[in-house]
């Protein structure tokens, strides 16, 4: 079971090692550098929620937990589950879940049904927190077939660089892009600092037909970050200037529509890959990649894998690369050297090689010929991926 945290309500890649084998070795000390964070490894997925339950309110948090069980427990990939509760504090609670790999528990997570049914939690709850993390050592447990067959474990440490990427998404109404495009363009900063541990490093907007990203970096603590930025004033101006131009209906004011809307809202990083040249300066670009119906994750799968591949090569222009999926929205954010239309044009658009085109190009909906390797299609291909840059933020010394 799991649940999701908004503003509002507080607002890889090798084969996994045996359980047995891991448990009885140390950790590689070889580290995945260019890689920072992935979910397509395959190994195991924890997450950990942390629930503090209102008073008098835990037989309803006990009655709604065992209603979610009992649906979960059906859900492809999930392994099993523990209810704790504090020996410290019985209004503090701790629900862990194991899953076969990260991508089925966020195709879980960020569908209608999850919403739909972790909505009667926030009556009884008042405050919640999940962590997801890759299981990479466990020692106790012995390695079966089953075992391998429900996912290994992540193959090796990765480095960070200290900042958590997140994105926001939601359409606005047809024929509204110019003025909303300009309500976001013209916000005041917010203050960059939230407290000794937390700064918001840089805000970029994009807007491509009707739909809106907002993706952000963060150093510290994410969802101290994203509930620091809703309450500031001018950022609470703008989202309800905003408020009129959005298909999806939403009042700020009341805590269940706000947590509905940045719960669907939430569009969170799936991979991140740096190349090993950094000098230089480069200009950020997104790409869009609305994918067919069912196939996002798997979309942005082969554009990770294309991505890692591709940081390897000096020659590349693109010096880093972030992609974003929830659903049938794929959006990969790259720092590219130079003129976006100056390199390669397939490696700009993260295009594998030609063997495995026709497969990325089949999860696309309304892909045409525009995207054919020949006759200048990746040029116009690429041209249709862009995003349009509303704004481009950096806090001094980020």
């Amino acid at each position: 079971m799991s649940t999701t945290s908004t503003p509002a309500s507080e607002p890889i890649a090798s084969e996994p090692t045996a359980p047995d084998r891991v448990a009885s070795e140390p950790l590689k000390r070889q580290l995945s550098h260019q890689v920072s964070q992935s979910v397509f490894d395959g190994s195991r997925l924890r997450v950990v929620l942390l629930v503090e339950v209102y008073d008098g309110a835990q037989q309803q948090f006990l009655e709604t937990y065992e209603n979610l069980r009992s649906h979960v427990e059906s859900v492809p990939g999930h392994i099993g589950e523990q209810l704790c509760q504090s020996i410290e504090n019985p209004s503090q609670w701790l629900i862990t879940s194991e899953w076969e790999s990260a991508p089925p528990f966020l195709n879980w997570v960020s569908s209608e049904e999850h919403v739909r049914m972790v909505k009667p939690l926030h009556s009884c709850v008042r405050d919640t927190r999940s962590l997801r993390f890759h299981v990479v050592r466990e020692t106790g447990r012995p390695a079966t077939g089953a075992d391998h067959a429900r996912g290994g474990l992540q193959a090796e440490p990765r480095v960070g660089d200290g900042v958590i990427r997140h994105a926001l998404t939601f359409t606005v109404k047809p024929g509204s892009e110019e003025a909303v495009g300009k309500i976001l363009a013209d916000y005041a900063s917010p203050e960059p600092r939230v407290d000794d541990t937390t700064r918001l490093c840089r805000t970029s907007l994009f807007l491509h037909g009707n739909r809106v990203v907002r993706a952000i970096e963060v150093r510290g603590d994410l969802l101290a970050a994203l509930r620091h930025v809703a309450e500031q004033p001018e950022v609470r101006a703008v989202e309800e200037a905003i408020n009129p131009y959005l298909e999806q209906d939403r009042d700020l004011g009341d805590p269940e529509s706000a947590r509905v809307f940045y719960t669907r809202a939430a569009l969170p990083a799936v991979h991140h890959v740096t190349a090993g040249e950094q000098r230089g300066e480069a200009q950020r670009h997104a790409l869009s990649y609305p994918a067919r119906p069912g196939c996002g994750m798997r979309l942005a799968q082969l554009l990770a894998e294309h991505d890692e591949a591709a940081a390897r090569d000096p020659h590349s222009s693109v010096r880093c690369s972030t992609i974003f999926q929830r659903d049938d929205v794929v959006v990969r954010l790259v720092d590219v050297r130079g003129d976006l239309h100056e390199g390669d044009p397939a490696v700009t658009l993260g295009l594998p090689d030609a063997e495995r085109v026709s497969e990325l190009t089949s999860l696309l909906d309304g892909f045409t010929d525009a995207g054919s390797p020949t006759g200048g299609g990746l040029v116009r291909a690429l041209e249709g991926a862009r995003m349009e840059l509303v704004t481009d933020r950096r806090a001094p010394d980020a």
